[in-house]
């Protein structure tokens, strides 16, 4: 079936697509031999590397399970402080007064320039030097400020894209009848551009995540990736065991988090379904009545 932005295929280029698929499976299980092949020559497939996983809780208890609590506190505690400051920014990116739109795009700017790497060292030397936050708290503190910093600034430019992605002409009706500019977002685009953000936040999420190991291998948070180095010394130098696991239980966490926000998102989308109801006059007038509190005019008053 064809369509304005799809042409159906002819006989020859099926063929052709079968072609490519082919030679693409083949070599993709010519090198998933060649890994295998490798590993095994290597050692790296023996039993005895594999077994603290299968056998026995001690590797989970005393490596993989503290390290995982470390990575989902320094995840959680940076998306309740990064989401919420910037929502704030950017919608102060939005502002129509100068004095508050110009800083908030000098911070969104400046510190999404900036590596998370870098702001998580500068959050320890900071710790170190102007605070009384312990030795032991400090590479946790690190990493959550560099977190907030980096992704607060890259959720505000999601927040400012997400409501200028919807049509100017919902902003002009809803002035036309009355509305401010705060019951504007509040009511008719934040909503909506939730919905339209949910994709692009997630992915943020998950990329929060993932940057909580960098406090593991420069900070020395005892995050989950860092977790793999020591428990690879402790069981006999099983390095690619050990960091299997660990990305394993990484894609679980990440997939579980991105199909979680594929259903709210799914579920957002069908309660927001119109419903084919015309707005009259008298519901206007309850909109405006509600914001002074007056009461709503009656016909016989107009």
């Amino acid at each position: 079936m064809s369509s304005v932005l799809y042409d159906a295929q002819g006989p020859r280029a099926k063929r052709r697509n079968i072609v490519f698929t082919v030679v693409f499976l083949v070599a993709l299980a010519a090198l998933l031999w060649w890994v295998f092949s490798t590993l095994k020559d290597k050692g790296q497939l023996e039993w005895s590397l594999w077994e603290p996983f299968f056998t026995g809780t001690e590797a989970w208890s005393t490596y993989i399970w503290p390290g995982l609590q470390n990575t989902l506190k320094a995840a959680v505690l940076a998306v309740l402080i990064a989401m919420p400051l910037g929502a704030a920014l950017g919608i102060a990116r939005l502002s129509d007064h100068a004095w508050i739109r110009v800083p908030a795009g000098i911070v969104v700017e400046f510190f999404r320039a900036i590596p998370v790497l870098v702001l998580m060292i500068f959050g320890l030397a900071l710790f170190a030097e102007y605070t009384d936050v312990s030795s032991d708290d400090r590479p946790l503190y690190a990493v959550v400020t560099g977190l907030v910093l980096y992704n607060a600034s890259v959720l505000a430019e999601i927040v400012r894209a997400g409501i200028l992605s919807l049509p100017k002409g919902q902003s002009e009706a809803a002035m036309a009848i009355g509305l401010r500019k705060g019951q504007l977002m509040r009511g008719i685009l934040l909503p909506q551009a939730v919905t339209a953000m949910l994709p692009a936040i997630v992915s943020q999420l998950v990329v929060i995540v993932k940057d909580t190991a960098l406090g593991g291998a420069v900070l020395t948070f005892p995050e989950l990736l860092a977790s793999a180095n020591t428990m690879s010394g402790y069981y006999g130098a099983n390095v690619i065991a050990s960091f299997t696991v660990v990305a394993v239980i990484f894609i679980a966490l990440n997939f579980a988090l991105t199909s979680f926000a594929g259903w709210l998102e799914a579920r957002l989308r069908r309660s927001k379904k119109s419903t084919g109801a015309v707005v009259g006059a008298e519901d206007v007038d309850d909109l405006n009545a509600g914001e002074v509190g007056g009461t709503r005019k009656t016909g016989a008053d107009r």
